[in-house]
């Protein structure tokens, strides 16, 4: 403790009962954007050209035929009927059949939404470590040449798409060196080790796309918390700078590096569409562009709001963290 200007307060019964309110608020108003974010979604997809009843049969189908099929399929009703009725099964955990699949959207998912959770959840690892390793050694050692070198590194990751890192990966490690599979080929009797193998790539590419984000979010708070007086305080009092680092300044920066991270591991479930589609990675994001491509609505819209809904959590629980951690925040 250095005079008493790093140290968070005692929690006591009435400051933690405090907290619960916040949270709750915080719940509802995630619930609220999630009731918000699925009329956006029935409403857009509703709106994509093509009618889902012609893709099934074809285009030799009779207008008859059409008809009768977008009745069984109940598209034919008012949009605001079937809204109710798909948001209804939503909540319950039925979403509905696949208009092409002629099966359960949730067995589809199912099939589908492991392979997503790990390829994030690697992800997620690698980069949060390599983030905050980065982000931390570039505050610490502002203007000196590591922190260059680290700045033009994450900028030239930053600035490049993720569908040129994963060209350039297989290009280096697939077609030169021949040490990776091109294509990710995960099925259910792969053994981890080469199922790991097979996501090296994927990983590799999501990996370079978030980290290099999340780097730099983390260096300008732990920056922004190096400047302040109680850390200059601190050193003058001789506290070691690595407990200042630790214990002091990180505490304090937890909340845009806790946002900052919440932001870049949500594009893991939503936004590896470019990633998946390259090396033919049987996950939900590619799932959801053959929904698109094929107006199986019901599918379409299923993984649109677990999207949404993944993006939301990991942002109530960066807000949770954050007040957690800080409490100045709770004000």
């Amino acid at each position: 403790m250095v005079g008493g200007l790093m140290s968070a307060p005692a929690e006591t019964p009435s400051s933690m009962a405090k907290l619960a309110p916040l949270i709750i608020k915080r719940v509802l108003s995630s619930l609220l954007t999630l009731f918000l974010v699925s009329l956006v979604i029935f409403t857009v997809s509703g709106l994509l050209p093509g009618d889902a009843a012609q893709e099934v049969l074809g285009q030799s189908a009779t207008p008859e035929q059409v008809a009768a099929l977008r009745h069984e399929m109940g598209l034919d009703r008012p949009a605001h009927l079937r809204y109710v009725t798909w948001l209804g099964g939503i909540v319950r955990g039925d979403p509905g059949m696949s208009y092409v699949a002629n099966m359960p959207v949730s067995q589809i998912i199912s099939d589908r939404l492991p392979n997503s959770l790990t390829l994030a959840g690697i992800t997620a690892v690698i980069s949060t470590v390599l983030a905050l390793i980065i982000g931390i050694s570039s505050a610490i050692n502002r203007g000196g040449r590591l922190d260059s070198a680290l700045n033009v590194t994450t900028l030239s990751l930053v600035a490049m798409p993720e569908f040129l890192i994963a060209t350039l990966g297989v290009l280096i490690f697939s077609v030169k060196l021949l040490w990776l599979p091109s294509i990710a080929m995960v099925t259910p009797e792969a053994g981890w080790s080469a199922m790991l193998r097979s996501m090296a790539l994927p990983v590799f590419s999501l990996t370079c796309v978030v980290v290099a984000q999340m780097a730099r979010m983390t260096r300008a708070a732990v920056a922004d918390q190096l400047d302040r007086p109680y850390v200059e305080m601190a050193r003058l009092k001789g506290v070691p700078f690595s407990r200042i680092v630790l214990f002091h300044v990180m505490p304090n920066a937890v909340g845009p590096v806790v946002n900052a991270m919440a932001l870049s591991l949500s594009y893991l479930m939503g936004g590896a569409i470019i990633v998946e589609t390259i090396f033919n990675f049987p996950g939900l994001a590619s799932l959801m562009v053959n929904a698109v491509t094929s107006r199986d609505m019901p599918l379409l819209q299923s993984c649109a709001m677990i999207f949404c809904a993944t993006y939301l959590a990991l942002m109530l629980v960066a807000d949770i963290v954050a007040i957690l951690a800080n409490p100045r925040l709770r004000a």
